[in-house]
């Protein structure tokens, strides 16, 4: 199985287009299937079926934790980027990717991509599972024997010696990028633009390898871990949200899936017929 963190993926190549010029929708829409059916002619024979693991616009972590991801909006409103049309267009392209191609297009009502991807991995790990990511937080599920991760943005592989070790130093330091404080630091800390407590290389390599009862000395900074261990760790993700996507997972048959031709035509892909009509792990000759 390949899994495919498209809005993670699909927005960094997104970023790279619009360094030198305005939204174009043919373009995306161009990039993002070139990028899928490379992607499946590269990986497809080692690790079969390709999934697409999407963000719902609603997700659990932000019902227990309101200030999760706070921080990625306030730097969005800063930024020159029109992302409402940007997720517009991502939107309208996964639609038609549902809609018209083979690959399982996954979007559960409040999970994340990264529910979708650590449920996958859970339930099909013992196998082969390739995910396409640079997210680091998916360190954490290469403690399935079957799990690799590639970075196809950087063009390398993701790997981690000891991804137990890994994901308990993530929830003791937090995860600045969506908003979560490390353990000493108070919830709305990045939101209210104010630095967290410090915490020392000597002291995190002591405390994980101590349980949070021993290093965690007040009620406090022991919530504090508790409530990022609920965020971080893949384990706490819900039992009914995990039910949800294997459901869904279950629920697709999309292996019979063919566009039209005219779809093709119409959007300007010309180039991309022969790609996906003649996917081979070779390259086509005329």
């Amino acid at each position: 199985m390949i899994i495919i963190d498209m809005n993670q993926i699909m927005i960094s190549n997104l970023m790279v287009q619009l360094k030198n010029q305005e939204l174009n929708v043919d373009l995306a829409r161009h990039m993002v299937l070139s990028s899928l059916f490379s992607y499946e002619k590269q990986y497809g024979d080692e690790y079969g079926e390709v999934v697409l693991a999407y963000d719902s616009k609603h997700y659990w972590r932000k019902e227990v934790f309101p200030y999760y991801k706070q921080n990625r909006k306030k730097d969005r409103e800063k930024s020159s980027h029109n992302w409402s049309s940007i997720f517009e267009v991502l939107n309208q392209i996964r639609d038609e990717i549902r809609e018209h191609f083979h690959f399982k297009v996954l979007e559960v009502h409040g999970a994340e991509a990264d529910d979708v991807i650590s449920t996958l991995c859970k339930n099909k790990g013992t196998q082969k599972v390739l995910i396409l990511s640079g997210d680091k937080d998916f360190i954490q599920l290469q403690k399935y024997p079957g799990v690799k991760q590639f970075n196809p943005i950087m063009k390398k592989e993701v790997t981690h010696d000891d991804p137990y070790t890994y994901v308990k130093e993530h929830i003791i330091k937090g995860d600045k990028s969506d908003g979560i404080p490390n353990y000493l630091s108070a919830d709305d800390t990045f939101v209210a633009g104010m630095r967290q407590k410090p915490i020392s290389q000597k002291n995190l390599a002591k405390w994980v390898k101590e349980g949070p009862g021993q290093f965690c000395k007040t009620k406090e900074a022991l919530s504090n871990y508790q409530r990022n261990k609920r965020l971080i760790d893949f384990d706490c993700v819900p039992v009914e949200i995990e039910d949800q996507i294997m459901d869904l997972y279950e629920s697709l048959n999309t292996s019979e899936k063919q566009p039209p031709l005219e779809y093709f035509q119409r959007h300007k892909l010309n180039t991309l017929m022969e790609k996906y009509f003649f996917r081979t792990p070779t390259t086509f000759t005329k």
